[in-house]
């Protein structure tokens, strides 16, 4: 649980009204439990159905599995990065993608803030250690997106940085793609009473409360900045070569099964049972643009 010496109640401003919210108070507000699921627009009342989710779950892991044997057989390398706000689901969703791959060729990234040494570096070179190799497939929790987001909000990067970084990335992507990548690239989008009940229920749950850093707490009267540099980072960086995939995740079943229903329809792998994979939910899933306008 969450000590209560390192964090306090804030005042946050929730569509123009103020709201008090305690995390280190057991009792979930009201106003945030009764608004969560639909924050942010979210366009469904409730979860998908659980004995659905497990059944369609376990179809796309079957085909993820083929996946991997057809990059194994032909070379190819598959790179995804998921990102999105803290809490948004991205450790979950990359846990039901690798559940039946091999390890060996498939596993996720997720680095620390970057050493001494490394800040003296070229500012992808960290990443660029961890790319696939032939027949790899590889997940990035979190990724270089890092600068477009949590770096100028929490004040990490000078300003010039932030601006130089939207204006290489789509560069380096693009020679990614050129090189023979299957690249992906998906935000996950979560409403603002959706955050702070994943937020809490990390603070309350013991086997969760690791989760839950002082980076979260800190964030919590920053909402708007973030929004700022999200949207700025998809019209800078969703190109034809490179797009983002958005996908509401306010519920995390449907959120999972779309990311992989998307990996899967843009693979032409041996095998692929397009029954299966299914149609994607655009109530669901949108390009960076499209989620702009």
């Amino acid at each position: 649980m969450v000590d209560p010496v390192d964090s306090k109640a804030v005042v946050l401003d929730i569509g123009g009204k103020k709201r008090a919210f305690d995390i280190d108070d057991p009792k979930l507000p009201g106003w945030v439990d009764d608004n969560a699921f639909s924050s942010g627009g979210y366009p469904y009342p409730d979860k998908l159905d659980k004995e659905v989710f497990a059944k369609t779950l376990e179809d796309l892991q079957a085909e993820l599995v083929k996946v991997q044997f057809w990059l194994q057989k032909t070379g190819g390398r598959v790179m995804a990065l998921l990102e999105g706000r803290d809490a948004a689901g991205k450790g979950g969703a990359i846990h039901d993608i690798l559940a039946y791959m091999n390890p060996r060729n498939a596993h996720v990234v997720a680095l620390t803030k970057p050493t001494e040494t490394e800040r003296g570096q070229w500012y992808y070179q960290r990443y660029i250690a961890h790319f696939p190799t032939a027949g790899d497939f590889v997940l990035f929790d979190r990724s270089w997106y890092n600068r477009a987001g949590v770096e100028p909000v929490m004040g990490f990067c000078t300003p010039e940085e932030y601006e130089r970084f939207l204006a290489q990335t789509p560069r380096f992507e693009k020679m990614l793609v050129q090189d023979g990548f299957f690249f992906f690239k998906f935000w996950l989008d979560i409403g603002r009473e959706m955050q702070l009940k994943r937020f809490h229920d990390r603070a309350h749950d013991r086997l969760k409360t690791w989760k839950l850093s002082p980076m979260d707490i800190a964030a919590l009267n920053k909402w708007d900045d973030y929004s700022q540099k999200r949207d700025r980072m998809l019209k800078e960086t969703d190109t034809d070569h490179a797009p983002w995939t958005v996908v509401r995740a306010n519920d995390k079943r449907r959120a999972r099964i779309e990311i992989i229903r998307s990996i899967l329809t843009a693979l032409d792998y041996e095998g692929k049972d397009k029954s299966v994979v299914g149609t994607i939910d655009s109530r669901i899933v949108c390009s960076g643009h499209a989620f702009l306008d």
